[in-house]
């Protein structure tokens, strides 16, 4: 008889009961419940009394109980496959959280809930860290209260966005960000077409509003005018100037970096190669375009295999110089 790996069930722990009551060994008990021998030890070492001994209802209750105590990721086998299999398709916690929101999803958890669970003891010992877009195997510091950057003038939130943006059903629909480095002034504005998933970059001096703000109108303007409508921006100082940019801005809802899904999903391929750490100033600009045209001719699922340089050519009708 095949091994079982299921939880041990109520009816398996009275067949345990009478089979050890009659003497039977950990390994015969094992071999005649299609049980590893290891399982039934672990059974009667566990959800037993030291008094008592081991007795079916008091074994289920005590399992019961361990269980309730269990992270709800770890209790609801469900949930537990659907993050690790959107942690495998590269989609950070704060995504896997605002979709299963999106979606009315029966069960739903915080950004936060996913984190503590995959530096809790369980990812831990799983090692999920690696499944994350850093990869670090410690989670940073959480940023403090105190500062804010000033209001956004004229923020268009990203419900008055139009419907096809939403859907993607027309090029032209952009996002935007910037991607930071440890100690360092410089970073990476990265910018995004949500239909064809075509990214272009530009290494900044540093983070402010203007500098920000011209980079991305140059970026935009690369692309045909009628492939430029929108971009969507989170709420940082750095776009305090968007009303300068060729296109209409569009803002998200505060801590809801899943709106911009797609922008996420790029900074965090390219942090494989460019990791929080290193001194941005060490890669040239040409090391830079090499980063962003792997990225543009990596064929993608979502595209139909496409890589996104041709599935910008076929919506538009004209190739990109990247």
């Amino acid at each position: 008889m095949g091994q079982k790996y299921a939880h041990v069930s109520l009816d398996e722990r009275c067949e345990i009961y009478r089979l050890h009551a009659d003497g039977k060994s950990q390994r015969a008990i094992g071999r005649l419940m299609g049980r590893s021998a290891s399982t039934i030890g672990r059974e009667l070492k566990r959800n037993a009394l030291p008094r008592a001994g081991y007795k079916p209802a008091m074994a289920e209750r005590m399992a019961w109980a361990r269980k309730r105590r269990l992270p709800k990721i770890e209790r609801l086998s469900p949930l537990k496959t659907h993050i690790l299999d959107a942690l495998a398709m590269e989609q950070s916690p704060e995504q896997i959280a605002g979709r299963l929101k999106l979606e009315g999803s029966e069960h739903t958890v915080s950004a936060e809930t996913i984190y503590a669970w995959i530096y809790g003891p369980h990812g831990r010992r799983q090692k999920l860290h690696r499944l994350l877009p850093q990869a670090k195997s410690r989670r940073g510091r959480r940023a403090r209260k105190g500062r804010r950057d000033p209001p956004i003038p004229d923020r268009m939130p990203i419900h008055m966005r139009p419907t096809k943006a939403h859907l993607r059903a027309e090029p032209g629909h952009w996002e935007a960000d910037l991607v930071h480095f440890r100690k360092q002034r410089a970073c990476l504005l990265t910018c995004i077409e949500r239909r064809s998933r075509l990214l272009l970059t530009a290494t900044l001096p540093d983070k402010t509003a203007r500098t920000t703000a011209e980079a991305l109108a140059r970026l935009l303007n690369r692309a045909p005018k009628r492939a430029r409508k929108t971009v969507t921006l989170d709420n940082g100082g750095e776009f305090y100037d968007h009303k300068s940019l060729p296109v209409r801005a569009f803002f998200c809802d505060p801590h809801s970096p899943w709106q911009r899904g797609s922008i996420e999903n790029a900074n965090g391929v390219l942090r494989r190669s460019l990791p929080r750490h290193i001194r941005l100033n060490k890669f040239s600009d040409q090391d830079i375009e090499d980063i962003t045209w792997t990225y543009n001719t990596t064929p993608r699922k979502c595209l139909g295999f496409l890589t996104p340089i041709e599935a910008f050519a076929k919506s538009i009708g004209v190739a990109l110089e990247i």
